[in-house]
């Protein structure tokens, strides 16, 4: 038997806008050459950095402190370095930055030259030239944490070859600000509509995981941007959802008929996904 691998704290952000035909979200597909979830749609985010829980960062936070964070997370300490790696991983990958600039603002990037330089500067994080609060600092921004609001929280399952902990993340979309993939972890993007989404993952013209088919189940009941963000923002007491693999590959969650009798045979067998 495999010793059970430690899940890595990792944050994810969910962009929504309204559409010509209801909330979209942005979805990027993950590189087809990707050691995790290869050619899958998914929403920005990734593992948590050291840099994410310094305090010098946290002093830039916009409208949150560590002692809410961690009332919000319900953990004792590090909560709100989650909302600090959700704001990076989405300038990262996705290219747009949730930040405030001097006029306590969310940031225009629409003019090309300002574009041209915040492509530099995500050019240089993305290399590892660059730390993000160096960034920050020399564009006079703060990040827009209070713009983002927890929802949910889901746990890799035991026999996976990678796991994460992963504290989800929605906020409307910057309107002055378009996204672009990175053309390494992320190879394309799109807005789309949470049920336009799920009949593409039923077509197998979308590879998704379970959160996400999860997350997009629980956004197409809204017919708003502003009603989505409402409910998500109306939340409390948010559970952690560790699925669990049948032996036949199905995933089951908690309340799930079978739940608890595939967490044993999951945790016995220690097979494989």
């Amino acid at each position: 038997m495999s010793a059970e691998l430690v899940p890595l704290p990792a944050a994810t952000v969910t962009l929504v806008r309204d559409g010509a035909e209801g909330p979209e979200v942005l979805m990027m597909q993950r590189n087809l050459n990707s050691g995790f979830v290869p050619g899958a749609h998914v929403f920005p985010g990734g593992a948590l950095d050291d840099a994410d829980n310094a305090s010098d960062l946290h002093a830039l936070c916009a409208g949150l402190d560590e002692a809410a964070a961690n009332r919000a997370l319900g953990v004792a300490a590090g909560g709100l370095a989650y909302w600090a790696a959700a704001i990076r991983e989405c300038f990262e990958e996705a290219g747009v930055l949730m930040a405030y600039d001097a006029a306590q603002q969310l940031i225009a990037l629409d003019l090309p030259a300002l574009s041209d330089r915040f492509r530099g500067h995500r050019h240089a994080l993305n290399t590892g030239a660059r730390a993000f609060i160096e960034i920050m600092r020399e564009e006079r921004l703060k990040l827009a944490t209070d713009q983002l609001i927890y929802f949910s929280h889901w746990i890799t399952p035991v026999s996976a070859p990678r796991r994460y902990d992963t504290r989800f993340f929605v906020a409307a979309a910057p309107p002055a600000q378009q996204p672009l993939h990175d053309n390494h972890e992320t190879i394309s993007h799109l807005w789309v509509r949470p049920a336009a989404a799920l009949d593409s993952h039923r077509d197998n013209r979308f590879s998704m995981r379970l959160p996400t088919v999860r997350t997009l189940e629980e956004f197409a009941a809204f017919d708003s941007a502003a009603a989505l963000l409402l409910a998500m923002r109306d939340k409390r007491d948010i559970d952690a959802n560790l699925p669990r693999i049948t032996r036949s590959g199905t995933y089951l969650v908690p309340g799930d008929a079978g739940y608890e009798e595939a967490a044993a045979a999951e945790k016995q067998g220690q097979w494989k996904i």
